[in-house]
């Protein structure tokens, strides 16, 4: 069974009110229990492959993803550097850096034919969307936690970026 089923396996238990599911085929035997109580949720898989005795316990926490295009909960931002950075733009020490809450590959805009979702130059209000980072196949989208002008933009477009690497710049 293909990791991508299971995975949709996983979370179809966690949502519904079901506690328990066994799958077996010729190769494996898939157990799923959810642990539900008082507001706290534990599902853990259960693996068995009948070819090779090999039991995994997985953790629901590990497998859990935001929807998709749902925003994410927000990124990171660093108050203004102590020290001052020269570039081509001058000194960087007063703005702030936004940065990515999660390792994935950084999209500038919703599709390929779409404009981005800001520009340098652009103004930008709390909650704004700034970008869309894809992990797993799922789109989050990444929201400001500041208001402020757009100063940079320190990724390209279709790049790889990892947890807490600075995004873009902004001037509040």
């Amino acid at each position: 069974m293909e990791f991508e089923k299971i995975q949709s396996l996983i979370r179809l238990v966690s949502k519904a009110d079901i506690t328990e599911v066994e799958l077996e085929t010729e190769e494996m035997k898939l157990v799923i229990r959810s642990d539900k109580k008082g507001g706290s949720e534990e599902t853990t898989s259960q693996v068995v492959h009948t070819a090779m005795p090999i039991q995994t316990q997985v953790p629901m926490a590990t497998m859990h993803q935001q929807p998709v295009a749902q925003p994410m909960t927000t990124p990171q931002v660093d108050a203004p550097k102590e020290t001052a950075q020269k570039s081509g733009e001058g000194d960087e020490s007063k703005f702030i850096t936004v940065k990515s809450p999660m390792i994935g590959t950084f999209y500038r805009a919703s599709a390929p034919d779409r404009p981005p979702f800001v520009e340098v130059g652009d103004q930008i209000k709390t909650g704004s969307v700034l970008c869309i980072i894809e992990a797993m196949k799922l789109f989050n989208e990444i929201e400001s936690e500041v208001s402020g002008k757009v100063i940079k933009v320190l990724i390209e477009d279709a790049s790889p970026v990892e947890y807490n690497q600075p995004l873009f710049l902004v001037e509040p």
